[in-house]
């Protein structure tokens, strides 16, 4: 079989191979990034704004206890700590999905009597979305973030 076979036939078939190659870069691979959208429509302006998030984080870091989220039958309960209380009892919360940004969720709460709030379960979908948990305490922010898998 391979007595036949020159550097001719070697030429084409590497040919060949490139061309099925850049067919299939063209024709298949863009079908899986057809829901990839932007982080952020204003990306420019936040990012001059980041270094705020940075330290919100930062003071969320050297608290003792923080926020935990828990996934409940009536939706997703986010529990403060007792000895943290947001300014006002307001909660900002943001569940950020990152294939769909139709799918993103972003409030405003009250906490309850219990130190927590409640989001529905029927404003989240089945996926993977980013939580990230904004409140200020004596005026000075705090935010977490937690990876949520919703099911």
């Amino acid at each position: 079989m391979f007595k036949k076979f020159n550097w001719g036939h070697g030429v084409a078939l590497a040919l060949g191979l490139f061309i099925a190659f850049i067919l299939f870069m063209i024709l298949v691979f863009p079908n899986g990034q057809k829901n990839s959208e932007l982080v952020s429509q204003s990306y420019y302006e936040d990012e001059l704004t980041y270094q705020k998030v940075i330290d919100a984080k930062n003071n969320a870091d050297q608290l003792a206890e923080k926020p935990q989220y828990q996934q409940i039958p009536e939706g997703m309960k986010i529990q403060f700590p007792v000895n943290l209380v947001a300014d006002n009892k307001k909660v900002n919360f943001e569940l950020f999905r990152t294939d769909d940004a139709n799918l993103d969720v972003k409030k405003e709460l009250q906490l309850d009597n219990q130190n927590s709030i409640l989001i529905p379960e029927k404003v989240i979908k089945k996926g993977s979305y980013t939580l990230k948990v904004k409140w200020s305490q004596n005026k000075k922010p705090y935010q977490v973030d937690y990876d949520v898998l919703w099911n």
